[in-house]
């Protein structure tokens, strides 16, 4: 986790340097450090180990606006792929690939909603600094 922290502090970082210097201005560009967050495994999955950290990744990005009190149910916030990923949504995009996600984890998205609910109490909030 250090050495991933530290790749993307210096990615951001040269983000900043290269926005800074197209327009000629100097400062930070972010109001404050980036934080990122070790997210522990949920375990009724029967995945290996990386492909159980993306489906806990994604539930996790689907809970922040519930978590920040920003909604009071996550198909409230207009922002997320949660429609798209529970079809729950009137219009269908399809700028989610589900069927990688799928591939990629074996997960079944039959679950989804039920599982987005379920496993939001179960991540370690331990930051990390970047």
């Amino acid at each position: 986790m250090p050495q991933l922290a530290f790749a993307i502090g210096k990615l951001l970082s040269s983000y900043t340097q290269a926005i800074n210097k197209q327009n000629k201005r100097t400062g930070s560009l972010f109001q404050q450090k980036t934080k990122s967050k070790l997210l522990s495994f949920d375990n009724r999955f029967n995945l290996n180990e990386h492909n159980n950290y993306l489906i806990n990744v994604m539930h996790y990005c689907h809970q922040n606006p519930l978590k920040a009190g920003m909604v009071k149910k996550m198909e409230d916030w207009p922002y997320s792929s949660f429609l798209e990923y529970t079809d729950l949504g009137n219009e269908n995009l399809n700028l989610c690939n589900k069927e990688l996600l799928m591939n990629l984890t074996g997960y079944s998205l039959k679950d989804f909603y039920e599982d987005s609910y379920r496993v939001i109490n179960k991540f370690d909030d331990r930051d990390y600094l970047l």
